[in-house]
């Protein structure tokens, strides 16, 4: 019997379906196929949160390290594509300014200026696609002013970081890249190339350059590059959708702010930017009741398993007031936890706080409806908006 008939569900399941709308399609898996044969996957599909902390937790027998993963093909080796010792060697050249207390010592006054020079900007109009022209900027502010990097537009940054995303998307889809993200690294890599030679002892790039050689360097400064802008702008836009998508939750917050946090984070469990994670099991293995063989892909779907019944009560509900709502997986688990998940959760805070007490009467624009989207990378395309111009 073939792996596709013993896995109905999965064999049933398109790469276009989890693109679009995939949560009824992961209920059905997660209850049914919690390890299911993908056949237009040519992998596993992980759905059950227990199940991929077990896969995220254990790297010497579900690792990143293969010739298959989608971000090395473009990049090349970096602290998301290395384990064991090659891992942490990567990562902690780059640790030191985000952890929780340097984050906040380090990054809030910049970002709330460049929160507030956004929004001041945006006022006037009454309207805007919130996603490219707030969230976007941003995020590539923040981060380039995390990595130290200098002399780069933002506009350029944003370019390099969607033909990258694109690129990422389509070999994890089955596709062949397009040269566009090849080039766009090229460019980037030449930019960090440029900083580090101006030899600014602020730089993170500078630091990372005496600890690694100056291509590894440029691989991991584009991995937190597009990592940093594509978490927090959907990380943005995501949890601003929810909450304009839900009035009574938004009353909630406007009436208490210390409930903005727990939006944000139900947002991540609903939506995560990163629906899934990529693993290569290095040996036979069984995972709950299914046998897993030496090099077969296994995919995590976090958006699966932050819906897990098992664990969230009415898990397709937005609850600002969740108890356990920081049990969700978004930021991933184990030796691959994301790097800048304090820096992300300060961005979206500052950035939630002034666009809904600046901006009275914030609202979706109705005449133009939206929906996160993406196989890999899920956030919504466009967030058009309206307010109340001022007098």
């Amino acid at each position: 019997m073939s792996d596709a008939d013993s896995f109905p569900l999965g064999a049933a399941t398109t790469l276009a379906e989890l693109a679009d709308d995939p949560h009824a399609r992961l209920a059905l898996l997660r209850a049914h196929e919690p390890v299911s044969w993908l056949p237009e996957l040519d992998g596993w599909l992980v759905t059950r949160r227990d199940l991929a902390l077990s896969v995220m937790r254990d790297a010497e027998t579900f690792t990143v390290d293969d010739p298959r993963f989608s971000t090395a093909q473009v990049v090349g080796p970096s602290m998301l594509s290395l384990d064991g010792d090659p891992h942490s060697r990567h990562r902690e050249a780059f640790t030191a300014p985000f952890r929780p207390r340097e984050v906040y010592d380090g990054f809030a006054s910049f970002i709330e200026e460049e929160t507030d020079q956004l929004v001041t900007a945006l006022e006037p109009a009454g309207a805007c696609e919130l996603r490219r022209a707030f969230a976007g900027p941003l995020a590539v502010a923040v981060v380039t002013h995390a990595l130290g990097l200098v002399d780069t537009p933002a506009a350029t940054v944003l370019s390099w970081y969607d033909a990258i995303v694109k690129s990422v998307s389509d070999i994890t889809a089955g596709h062949e890249a397009g040269p566009a993200g090849t080039a766009a690294y090229r460019q980037l890599r030449a930019a960090v190339e440029a900083t580090v030679a101006e030899q600014d002892p602020s730089s993170l790039l500078v630091s990372a350059a005496g600890r690694l050689a100056l291509p590894e360097v440029a691989s991991n400064a584009a991995v937190l590059m597009f990592g940093g802008i594509e978490t927090t702008e959907g990380m943005i836009t995501n949890a601003l959708l929810q909450l304009l998508q839900h009035p009574d939750q938004l009353d909630l917050v406007r009436e208490d702010p210390r409930l903005l946090d727990g939006a944000i984070e139900e947002s991540l469990r609903l939506e995560p930017g990163a629906a899934v994670v990529d693993r290569y099991a290095t040996r036979d293995t069984v995972l709950g009741r299914t046998t897993i063989r030496r090099g077969d892909l296994v995919s995590v779907s976090l958006t699966g398993a932050n819906r897990d019944p098992e664990v969230f009560s009415d898990p397709d509900r937005f609850d600002v007031r969740r108890k356990n709502t920081r049990l969700q997986l978004a930021f991933a688990h184990g030796p691959h936890y994301c790097l800048a998940a304090h820096l992300a959760r300060l961005e979206t805070r500052i950035a939630l706080q002034r666009l809904l007490q600046r901006l009275p009467g914030l609202r979706l624009d109705r005449d133009r409806p939206t929906a996160p989207h993406g196989l890999v990378f899920r956030k919504v395309p466009a967030l058009h908006v309206l307010w109340h111009k001022p007098a």
